[in-house]
């Protein structure tokens, strides 16, 4: 009778184990979502930015041109192009602000400082992201949860590789 009790405790212990591992792994899963969801929002809104200072007076018509394009591939890139598009719109907004110093205007400057401020808000969010990656990665690779397909259909989490470069 006592045997049979432990082997009771045993198989129910074991049981709220995988289930605490299947809510944990989840909640990581919506993390990731959620602050993915967050970035890309940021990075839209940087995307929009560079449209308004390519059509404001800081930018020659050149340079107008080149941070429209980026800034359109950036806005309508798909999945698998998206880093890509993205590394362009950093490399562009990173050459027309060089010469950030001497602008002039009150609304290029305030352009200029709410991009500034966006990019560290993309820095914090990347790093965000990024963190919930790796620990969804690592929770995803324990061997229990493999077993056992606690991940379920969930897709695997990605970092991107514009996510490296420094905005």
């Amino acid at each position: 009778m006592s045997s049979l009790l432990i082997l009771i405790l045993i198989v129910a212990f074991f049981a709220w184990y995988l289930s605490y591992s299947a809510t944990r792994l989840d909640r990581l899963h919506h993390r990731v979502e959620t602050s993915w969801a967050n970035l890309d929002s940021l990075l839209q809104r940087r995307a929009a930015i560079a449209i308004e200072i390519a059509r404001s007076e800081i930018s020659d018509p050149a340079a107008s041109l080149l941070l429209t394009f980026a800034a359109h591939q950036a806005r309508e890139a798909s999945i698998k192009d998206r880093s890509q598009a993205e590394s362009g719109l950093s490399g562009a907004l990173g050459i027309l602000l060089e010469g950030a110093d001497e602008i002039s205007g009150a609304h290029e400057k305030a352009l200029v400082l709410e991009l500034q401020e966006l990019n560290s808000k993309i820095k914090m969010a990347i790093a965000i992201h990024v963190d919930a990656v790796n620990r969804t990665t690592m929770v995803r690779a324990k061997p229990i949860i493999r077993l056992f397909r606690l991940a379920g259909n969930a897709p695997e989490p990605v970092v991107y590789e514009f996510e490296d470069d420094v905005l």
